[in-house]
Formats: C-alpha cells, sequence, structure tokens
C-alpha cells in the first residue's frame, strides 16, 4: 500500500517559517520526483515545488521563490518544503506528491497523493 502523510502545517503568523514532511512507504521512493502542491480556498490546486529522484534538480515556483525550498532525504524516504517568510497569501492546504513516469517496457505513469496539511497565515 503506498501511503504518502504531510506533517508540519498549521497556524502561523505573518514572516514565520514552518517545514512540512511527507513521509513515504510502499514504493520505491528513490526512483520518484517529488512535488509539492497547494490548494486555497476558491483557488486552482497549483503546483510549489518538485524536486527530481536524485535531488539534483530542483523547480520553484516564481510566487514562492526565495523564501520555499525543497529538498529530499533518500534514506529516509522523505521529501521536506522549507517555507520561510510566509505571507497570508501562502494559506492554503498543501499536497505532496510523488511521480514517475517510465517509457519501457511500456508507457506508464505513477502518481500517489497524499491526504495534505492546512498551513494558515494570519496574525
Amino acid at each position: 500500500q503506498v501511503q504518502l502523510v504531510e506533517s508540519g502545517g498549521g497556524l502561523v503568523q505573518p514572516g514565520g517559517s514552518l517545514r512540512l514532511s511527507c513521509a513515504t512507504s510502499g514504493l520505491t521512493f528513490s526512483i520518484y520526483t517529488m512535488r509539492w502542491y497547494r490548494q486555497a480556498p476558491g483557488k486552482e490546486r497549483e503546483l510549489v515545488a518538485a524536486i527530481t529522484s536524485a535531488g539534483g534538480s530542483t523547480n520553484i515556483a516564481d510566487s514562492v521563490k526565495g523564501r520555499f525550498t525543497v529538498s529530499r532525504d533518500n534514506a529516509k524516504n522523505t521529501v521536506y518544503l522549507q517555507m520561510n517568510s510566509l505571507k497570508p497569501e501562502d494559506t492554503a492546504v498543501y499536497y505532496c506528491n510523488a511521480f514517475a513516469d517510465f517509457s519501457r517496457p511500456i508507457s506508464r505513469q505513477y502518481n500517489y497523493w497524499g491526504q495534505g496539511t492546512q498551513v494558515t497565515v494570519s496574525s
């Protein structure tokens, strides 16, 4: 059974920091690209950050660049999202996603999602 479990969300004041964790099990973590998405009320789900399987390349959304960083620990099967200088507009449910795209022997894609964790930035 594949499981992705986010933790670390909560209520924080503007300018504060949080670190989200996504612990995975039931999948070969080291071959998956890991992504963080978020969805605020009334808005579409957006990609926040991504990190390749080996951790050698990351992508950060422009809206959070310079404030958020993504990292992974393949030995712990865990991906992290460090969020600094938080703003009220960062308030959203944050989701962890594991993605793999295989070409051989056949084309297959795998997508797994966590349950989400609420981040609220408010004074």
